[in-house]
């Protein structure tokens, strides 16, 4: 039977998942990796690590936001074009 989590930690994870969209055990597993690569163990360094990820995350995600709206802009010579059927 696997150990209770802690909540801070559950919570953060949470977060890390809604952000990326994936599942929380995905995120869970991204963290614990991390961690894994930084050699840190207890819980209060892996919720570090999901909240510095989450801060990466939110930082593509906005530039990506941007990026995609730069891209949906029509431009001048085609703003008026229309497609037959």
């Amino acid at each position: 039977m696997p150990a209770p989590t802690d909540r801070a930690y559950a919570t953060v994870t949470g977060n890390l998942a809604s952000l990326l969209g994936i599942s929380i055990a995905s995120a869970r597993r991204r963290v614990d990796q991390q961690a894994a690569r930084e050699e840190i163990r207890d819980i209060s360094g892996r919720v570090a690590i999901a909240e510095r990820m989450i801060k990466q995350a939110s930082g593509s995600s906005q530039a990506q936001t941007r990026l995609l709206d730069s891209l949906l802009t029509a431009e001048t010579n085609e703003a008026n074009y229309l497609d037959e059927d």
